[in-house]
Formats: structure tokens, C-alpha cells, sequence
């Protein structure tokens, strides 16, 4: 008798912790996030003038056109458009630096500036460890400054004052070094040129 008591009680105790830690906390701080941070609790995404997500300003997207600012090189290949598929995945090549193949990419990644005369910051030719970082830094924006204004038709000083905007600087200000948000940058100077094409 006391043994069923025991167990009727232990039953008990695990349905109220599985009721508290596996539904109420998880609900209140899903409430919590999307009352005081719902940008960020839905993950940061970045919406067009449609209203139609382009992107989340968290995670690094390919831009290959002349008139945006290109992000860090990425092992990950992103999903983009209708027909691409997910990869679901994130990280570096893990290649080590005597591998030919790194080499080779490098190389190639360096000749692109080279042909700009441009002498590429780091973050312009190496991967991140996450292949998802969203910033370069200011020097890498700088450097891809002529070659933007260029196929946008138009001079620095429009462009210099959006890349001050979506600098961000450091964590707390004093960890790390402050970086430039790509898809943010890309967007403001797609919506400016909108802006003029409209004036």
C-alpha cells in the first residue's frame, strides 16, 4: 500500500514538472519574446516595401551584382528563389590551410580585387567559422565603395551616410569590432534609388 502511494505520488510530481518545464515556461517566454522582442523572437527578418521577407539580418546572403556590397564568402550555399533547396546547415569547409582546394578558392577570391585594384581585407576572401556572419568590415565597405557608386550612377557622399547607419559597432562596446549589416546596407540603397527614380 505505502509502494502505491509512493509511486502514485512520484507520477504526480513528474506530470507537474513536465507540465511546468515543458509547457508553461516554454509558452510564457514564447508570450514574453514576442510582447518585448518580436523582430528579433521571429528571427530578425528584414521585409521589403511589399511586406514580402527578404532575408533575416542575422544570417549572410550572396549578393553578385556590381551595385551591392558583397558579404563574406560562404562555404554554405543559401537558399534562394522558388526552385532552390534548402540546405539547412551551417558552417565552415573545415579545410585545412595545406588543402590545394582552400588555396585555390583564395586565390581565385583575391584575383576578383585584384582585377578591381583592390587589395581585399580578410573578410572579403575568408570564410567565417559559421559561414553565416551578416557583417564585413568597414574597411571591406570602403573598399567596395568605388565599384557600387559606380553602378549606381551616383557619388559616395549618398552612400557614406547608410553605411554609417547600419554600422554596428561592438558587443557592449568594448567585444569585437564593429561591422557593417550587408542585407540592411543593400536594401536602404535599393529603396534610395526607388526614392530618386520616383522624384
Amino acid at each position: 500500500m505505502m509502494f502505491i502511494r509512493e509511486a502514485i505520488r512520484a507520477i504526480r510530481v513528474t506530470l507537474l514538472l513536465w507540465l511546468l518545464t515543458a509547457i508553461i515556461y516554454p509558452l510564457a517566454i514564447l508570450a514574453l519574446g514576442q510582447f518585448a522582442f518580436p523582430t528579433s523572437a521571429n528571427g530578425s527578418i528584414v521585409l521589403n516595401i511589399e511586406a514580402q521577407p527578404i532575408g533575416s539580418s542575422l544570417i549572410g546572403q550572396i549578393f553578385t551584382s556590381d551595385k551591392y556590397f558583397h558579404s563574406r564568402p560562404s562555404v554554405v550555399k543559401y537558399s534562394q528563389g522558388r526552385k532552390a533547396k534548402p540546405t539547412g546547415i551551417s558552417g565552415g569547409s573545415n579545410l585545412a590551410a595545406s588543402n590545394p582546394e582552400l588555396t585555390t578558392r583564395i586565390i581565385e577570391e583575391a584575383t576578383e580585387f585584384q582585377d578591381e585594384s583592390i587589395q581585399p581585407s580578410p573578410d572579403l576572401i575568408y570564410t567565417s567559422g559559421s559561414g553565416l556572419d551578416p557583417h564585413i568590415s568597414l574597411k571591406a565597405t570602403r573598399q567596395q565603395l568605388a565599384r557600387v557608386t559606380q553602378a549606381r550612377g551616383i557619388k559616395e557622399d549618398e552612400i557614406v551616410p547608410l553605411i554609417n547607419k547600419y554600422t554596428d559597432g561592438r558587443f557592449l562596446g568594448i567585444f569585437g569590432e564593429p561591422g557593417v549589416n550587408v542585407l540592411r546596407l543593400n536594401y536602404a540603397l535599393d529603396l534610395q534609388e526607388l526614392n530618386r527614380n520616383q522624384n
